[in-house]
């Protein structure tokens, strides 16, 4: 009998969306307050979950979710990363 691995589950702070964690990517904010992306889902900080989703950015970047969520301000500059991002990996599939 063949066991089944347990598929880690994340929630999503724009949607609420519970996904497994390799449909989502990390935005971490480092001691020093340093906002950034972590593709890896290993940096040491304060996370938060996104759907690789651009209708999941916009609404968190329309609503400020992530700088309250982090607790810092968050710059367009990484949400135009994490669109890009997306983009890149939509392009891939």
């Amino acid at each position: 009998m063949a066991t089944r691995r347990k598929i880690p589950l994340r929630k999503c702070v724009a949607t609420g969306e519970m996904k497994p964690k390799k449909e989502m990517v990390r935005i971490v904010r480092s001691k020093e307050g340093e906002i950034s992306i972590d593709p890896t889902g290993k940096k040491s900080g304060r996370g938060a979950y996104l759907s690789k989703d651009k209708d999941a950015i916009l609404l968190a970047k329309k609503k400020n979710i992530l700088a309250s969520h982090l607790e810092a301000s968050v710059s367009d500059e990484i949400y135009d990363e994490l669109i890009k991002l997306v983009e890149r990996e939509n392009i891939s599939k």
